[in-house]
């Protein structure tokens, strides 16, 4: 029996005391939530705060991010290592957000999903468990192209890391064309995507498909979240705005609940 995740993406907010209130509120209410595993992603700066907040709560913390390269003259970046010594269970990787910016450099998406898959890799030599997010673009839904966008990069990463690794990390579908816009893909349509993404692991191994998490993320909020989170191949949620609301991320947490 799979038990569910409740990932709750920060962004680019907060500020020492919001979080100090956010953290609170939260944690204030964590008896609600007792049967669901949550992770919060702060901002890289606020991570010490988060994991002094949370140590010995039950909640876990991560980074939306980190490099592909293990050290060196990276400046800027955040390697596992360091994500390890601050106690991270997590790392988000591949996130829509950051592929926009990666894209900045003009690199093209299968050199994308190339570096991802990089990053899995190191997150998993720290045993950093890899959240890996995945999701087609509107124009790409528009052409029906959902399936062939999340098979590419299932694909590289089974290829490159061994389906075996996938066992040890996390799939989030998160369409890109819902990501905070206002809509969410309904759950029928989530489900029949996220069923997708596990058979195409069963194709190599039913074992670590039937064992894999695999999260919805795109506009996820309290009155969406137990429909989605019902459909029996969705694990629960990547919380992006909702998030930064405590009693908002509580009501989605309880709806993991159940």
């Amino acid at each position: 029996m799979r038990k569910p995740l409740v990932a709750g993406n920060w962004k680019m907010n907060g500020t020492s005391a919001k979080n100090v209130l956010l953290l609170d509120g939260i944690l204030a209410q964590k008896d609600k939530f007792s049967s669901v595993n949550v992770a919060i992603f702060p901002p890289a700066v606020y991570l010490h705060q988060v994991q002094m907040a949370l140590q010995s709560s039950g909640l876990s913390w991560g980074t939306q991010n980190l490099s592909q390269f293990r050290q060196g003259a990276y400046t800027g970046e955040i390697s596992a290592a360091m994500l390890k010594d601050f106690g991270c269970k997590y790392v988000l990787i591949g996130h829509s957000e950051r592929r926009c910016l990666y894209a900045e450099l003009d690199l093209d998406q299968l050199v994308l999903d190339h570096i991802v898959a990089d990053k899995i890799d190191m997150a998993l030599t720290e045993g950093v468990t890899p959240i890996i997010c995945i999701g087609e673009s509107p124009e790409e839904h528009a052409k029906g192209q959902t399936e062939e966008v999340i098979a590419r990069l299932m694909d590289i990463v089974i290829n490159q890391s061994g389906v075996k690794a996938l066992a040890q990390t996390v799939l989030a579908y998160e369409p890109v064309w819902a990501i905070g816009t206002g809509k969410s893909a309904t759950p029928e349509w989530a489900q029949e995507v996220h069923s997708f993404m596990r058979e195409r692991v069963a194709k190599h191994d039913r074992a670590t498909a039937e064992s894999l998490q695999i999260l919805y993320g795109g506009s996820v909020k309290g009155d969406n979240a137990a429909p989605l989170f019902s459909m029996p191949d969705i694990d629960g949620g990547l919380v992006g705005g909702a998030s930064l609301d405590a009693d908002e991320f509580v009501k989605i947490c309880q709806a993991a609940c159940s």
